[in-house]
């Protein structure tokens, strides 16, 4: 079953890493900035994600301020993952193909994708912090892993799992660090120079955005 699994997706980057070699110069180019790029676009959400959540509350905030760190988890549990698969990758075991990327030394192997595994843990991390970022954060989640097969540095089951690990790994350990996260926002909004920083600007009434909505539910 494994071997079936390899050979069919051997097949598809075979036929992915030919078609790329067929594009303009300028695409090519375009593909390999872009393999890094896509995973920059994570950081800006991570940020937007931040300031949403500080008008809602402590523990999307902590959420939110946790998402790096659960995409370094995710990554460094790719890592590991990885040294137990010592796969070349398809630059490295075709080599009558033309890629894109440049092709890494024999050594640094294939399965599982550390890029996927970066995206999927970030897309799940931004998705816990702040749901309304789920499509452009699954999208470039996707378009990271394609393009890792595009570029010829991996195989479409490398990216597969890669997405499906980091994804797990961040939702757990950042399910985990909910609440001592919410008690350390709790505790550092009380720093007058900081609160800025946890609390979005209180509305007219004085009340913050959970207090009225609990009042809205108790008149209805």
């Amino acid at each position: 079953m494994v071997s079936e699994i390899f050979t069919i997706s051997a097949a598809w980057s075979r036929a992915v890493i030919e078609f790329a070699a067929e594009l303009d110069p300028w695409m090519q180019s375009a593909a390999e900035v872009g393999t890094d790029l896509f995973l920059g676009v994570f950081a800006v959400l991570f940020l937007l994600a931040w300031w949403k959540a500080r008008s809602v509350g402590s523990r999307l905030v902590g959420l939110a301020l946790f998402a790096p760190v659960a995409t370094v988890i995710a990554y460094f549990v790719s890592v590991t993952v990885k040294s137990f698969f010592q796969q070349l990758r398809p630059c490295q075991a075709m080599t009558e193909l033309t890629v894109i990327a440049a092709c890494d030394p024999i050594g640094d192997w294939s399965f599982p994708s550390n890029h996927a595994a970066i995206a999927g843990a970030a897309a799940a991390a931004v998705i816990i912090a702040w749901r309304r970022f789920a499509v452009a954060a699954v999208l470039f989640a996707v378009l990271e892993a394609f393009s890792r097969v595009f570029v010829g540095a991996h195989y479409p089951h490398d990216v597969t799992v890669g997405l499906l690990l980091g994804a797990v790994v961040a939702t757990l350990v950042s399910l985990l660090a909910a609440r001592p996260m919410t008690a350390l926002v709790d505790k550092l909004a009380e720093i007058d120079v900081l609160r800025p920083l946890l609390r979005a600007q209180a509305p007219s009434s004085g009340l913050d955005h959970e207090e009225i909505r609990e009042d809205d539910r108790t008149k209805a």
